[in-house]
């Protein structure tokens, strides 16, 4: 994925936030100049990949599989002087955009349509063995609770949530016609190393090819502290 294209993706990914309301935080908004005098008193930034992530889940394919999404907030599991058990997001998914079929062996999240376009999610149930199950899948939205065949699409419109509880497998795209999307997460604490079962195997951060300067770090890029 060529830098150009991660810069535009941010960008455009931050009219969507200013077109909505939503203010993110300073760190969000430095450049990769700024980041060369950031001592160790913003680790928990670069020690809990707080900040841009741009995923087409190695796949090449961004504009099909994958969107722009911030880290506004997290734990970390693997280091105890970071106490936080919760984690936010927000995502920006563009219509053509989702994400594959995927579940959380123990995080418990709520997806959120912060505002624009609806968005579609897929749920299944998973079978001992990782599998797709044919049960009925059990869905909270909004203080609602109620049963929907395996495979149904789930849409929310703005201002719309649903609860995705450990090994419920769940998609998302935007549906056709309705416009992009910004969406919100907030959940237990975050460890997409350890706790995303994705039903076909694929990768995680984009290759990048370097042909413009960096207008953000991504939160796998960021210095260690002088």
């Amino acid at each position: 994925m060529k830098r150009s294209k991660i810069n535009a993706e941010i960008k455009c990914m931050e009219e969507m936030i200013e077109a909505h309301g939503f203010e993110i935080p300073p760190f969000c908004k430095w450049s990769a100049k700024d980041w060369e005098n950031k001592g160790a008193e913003y680790d928990e930034i670069r020690d809990n990949m707080l900040g841009w992530d741009i995923t087409d889940y190695g796949l090449g394919r961004f504009d099909e599989v994958g969107f722009s999404l911030i880290t506004i907030r997290n734990g970390n599991l693997k280091m105890d002087k970071y106490t936080k058990t919760y984690a936010e997001k927000l995502l920006f998914v563009k219509e053509g955009q989702m994400a594959p079929m995927h579940f959380h062996w123990n995080k418990m999240e709520d997806i959120i349509n912060r505002g624009g376009g609806n968005v579609l999610i897929t749920v299944y149930n998973s079978t001992k063995d990782g599998e797709f199950a044919d049960t009925d899948v059990t869905v909270n939205c909004d203080g609602r609770e109620y049963t929907v065949p395996a495979g149904t699409k789930v849409k929310l419109i703005p201002g719309e949530s649903i609860t995705i509880y450990p090994y419920m497998y769940h998609d998302f795209h935007v549906e056709e016609g309705s416009g992009d999307v910004l969406l919100g997460e907030v959940s237990m604490c975050n460890d997409d190393e350890h706790d995303n079962r994705f039903y076909e195997p694929i990768g995680r951060f984009p290759e990048i090819e370097e042909d413009e300067e960096p207008y953000r770090l991504l939160c796998n890029e960021y210095p260690k502290a002088n």
